[in-house]
């Protein structure tokens, strides 16, 4: 082969090697085109799913997640799982206040109640713990729900009964100085029966299934003054 042949010879093969390369890169610059749409369009989602807005009203002072009411500021976070319907409840909250308050007032804790509505067939007619629920959460809305709460506890009915009807819950809130007509008007009307129904379906998700349940920093304990005090300096 003559030397004039074969310099062609290898200025095609040069010709087809950077052909090649100009393809690969056009295929790479396409994957990465449609990766950065992909990425996009999954990152829209979240923020949607973020943004979306609940399909149920969130009282004050809620949590991230709406699923509790925010108590206090803390460096450990104490959850209090609650029924309004629950002796045991009752008790807990009783027999615990003082310690609770005091690790409230010292800054040590985050203390978030989780109301939910697991004991709603025990009225007739049903859905008092819901109805109960709510109305702290409308106390929540007039900054009184740790008061409410403990005012509840106070009158709590008996299991099987009617329960406490809407105008004795508007009552309890008066004595403890809800006196705005808005609170009146929040827990007659039920406003926040469908957070309730939210609460109790996330904490059934979670494995909650009595109340009450409490946790320290996401671990259960006892549900003890104790307990949470020895969970609470060991955390």
């Amino acid at each position: 082969m003559s030397s004039r042949a074969k310099k062609k010879q290898a200025n095609r093969v040069v010709r087809e090697q950077l052909a090649r390369e100009r393809r690969r890169r056009r295929l790479v610059i396409s994957i990465v085109a449609v990766l950065c749409v992909v990425a996009a369009g999954l990152a829209g989602l979240s923020v949607y799913e973020v943004r979306k807005p609940a399909s149920y009203a969130v009282p004050a002072h809620a949590t991230g997640d709406h699923t509790g009411i925010v108590v206090s500021p803390g460096r450990v976070e104490v959850d209090l799982y609650v029924d309004y319907l629950c002796p045991n409840c009752r008790n807990f909250e009783q027999s615990a206040a003082s310690t609770l308050d005091q690790l409230v007032s010292d800054g040590r804790i985050r203390l978030v109640y989780r109301p939910i509505a697991i004991l709603d067939q025990n009225t007739s007619p049903t859905g008092y713990s819901s109805r109960a629920g709510s109305a702290a959460a409308c106390a929540a809305d007039g900054g009184r729900f740790p008061a409410y709460t403990r005012a509840l506890y106070a009158q709590q009915p008996a299991e099987g009964s009617a329960g406490l009807s809407n105008d004795r819950l508007v009552q309890i809130g008066t004595s403890v100085g809800l006196t705005s007509p808005s609170f009146a008007q929040c827990v007659r009307a039920q406003r926040y029966v469908s957070w309730m129904a939210h609460n109790t379906d996330a904490a059934a998700a979670a494995n909650i299934n009595g109340t009450p349940t409490v946790l320290v920093n996401g671990r259960q304990v006892d549900a003890t003054a104790d307990a949470i005090s020895s969970a609470v300096n060991a955390a």
